[in-house]
């Protein structure tokens, strides 16, 4: 991890080094459900049934795949995946938001709020009214996160999940509409 010389904080030069591109390519996928599957491992103790999850949704959304109602955009640094975020289309007006992580050594350099900030921008434009997520309590940096984006906490369920005792957390957006936009504008 490259840090500043005498100083305990990353350089925020390293997201110079860092391309965020959404054009799926072959590996994407992979490098996704990869990602999620170790760092979830090892940061949290989750058995491999997590990395079965990520798989499956991430081959769901693979086979629908519509650039112009989904994305999945790649943080990559070195040719490494670093991170990642993805919007899927639920319906016409409800997106979720999906596999919003970022790797330990790029954290703290605003490499999510900038993540974040896309699939929101995106969003908008395709003109979804709501979004979704679901998260796991213990995640508050990037609740802290969606907090500040203007999601809300709507229901909290404990089960036994990748071999853990987890509460999951739903967060709900609702996104102003064009309409909306423009009358607080006038």
């Amino acid at each position: 991890m490259e840090k500043k010389p005498g100083s305990n904080r990353l350089d925020p030069r390293m997201l110079d080094h860092v391309k965020i591109r959404w054009d799926l390519r072959p590996g994407d996928i992979g490098s996704v459900v990869s990602l999620h599957g170790v760092l979830y491992s090892q940061e949290y103790g989750y058995d491999h049934t997590f990395e079965a999850y990520v798989a499956a949704g991430a081959a769901e959304f693979a086979q629908a795949y519509d650039p112009h109602t989904d994305r999945l955009w790649i943080a990559e640094a070195g040719g490494q995946t670093v991170g990642s975020i993805a919007i899927v289309k639920r319906s016409e007006s409800e997106a979720q938001l999906r596999w919003f992580l970022i790797h330990p050594n790029w954290r703290g350099l605003g490499l999510g709020q900038i993540l974040l900030q896309k699939a929101l921008q995106f969003s908008r434009e395709c003109g979804y009214r709501g979004i979704f997520l679901w998260t796991v309590s213990y995640l508050t940096i990037a609740t802290h996160l969606y907090k500040s984006a203007g999601f809300k906490k709507t229901e909290e369920k404990t089960s036994r999940l990748w071999g853990q005792m987890i509460t999951e957390e739903l967060y709900i957006l609702q996104l102003a509409t064009s309409s909306q936009r423009n009358l607080k504008s006038s």
